[in-house]
């Protein structure tokens, strides 16, 4: 297992792991899901969504690693990064720094 030192070099390594394009897409469905869901849990103020948000998620993430990657997610080795890499992916996505 590679050790990071921080999440500056961790992050080349997350986008390597996220070169499908569908891959890609699925991640930043999921991250729209778990905002819209988030929004869900605080306006109806009931945790359960929460529990949704996180199936959300993971659930398209993964999707896109186990059929299209065909890689293991980082999440399984580097779950804090990784989950820090999902964002810094979901905002280059809209940001166009990486491409949809």
């Amino acid at each position: 297992m590679r050790r990071f030192a921080s999440f500056r070099q961790f992050y080349p390594f997350y986008l390597d792991e996220h070169r499908n394009r569908t891959s890609r897409r699925l991640h930043f469905i999921g991250s729209c899901g778990v905002l819209a869901l988030l929004a869900v849990a605080a306006l109806q103020r009931n945790a359960w969504w929460l529990l949704a948000a996180l199936a959300c998620g993971y659930g398209f993430a993964w999707v896109g690693h186990f059929f299209f990657e065909k890689n293991r997610p980082a999440t399984f080795r580097h779950p804090f990064y990784s989950f820090m890499g999902d964002w810094v992916m979901f905002k280059d996505i809209l940001t166009g720094r990486i491409r949809f």
